[in-house]
């Protein structure tokens, strides 16, 4: 079972380097948006799992938490880029 997570966390943060990478070197902004989203999914993943693995059911809520923010944030910089202004 150890194994198992391990495994499944060192896959989350190797989707996290590569959705990093494709922020950096995304062609457009668009890319660059839908990357740094897929990173904020991937870390509430990885806290989730971390508090499964700790054993620490409080980390759920951390992590939802931080799923509606990544949310919020990722509509507000849409609209952003979109009318180039904040209204």
């Amino acid at each position: 079972m150890d194994a198992i997570l391990i495994a499944a966390t060192l896959g989350i943060l190797v989707a996290i380097v590569l959705y990093l990478l494709r922020a950096f070197l995304g062609p457009t902004s668009y890319d660059r948006i839908l990357a740094m989203n897929a990173v904020g999914t991937k870390t509430v993943i990885l806290v989730a799992l971390l508090g499964f693995v700790m054993d620490r059911p409080e980390f759920l809520d951390i992590a939802l938490v931080y799923a509606m923010i990544n949310f919020v944030a990722t509509i507000a910089i849409l609209r952003y880029v979109e009318r180039r202004r904040l209204d």
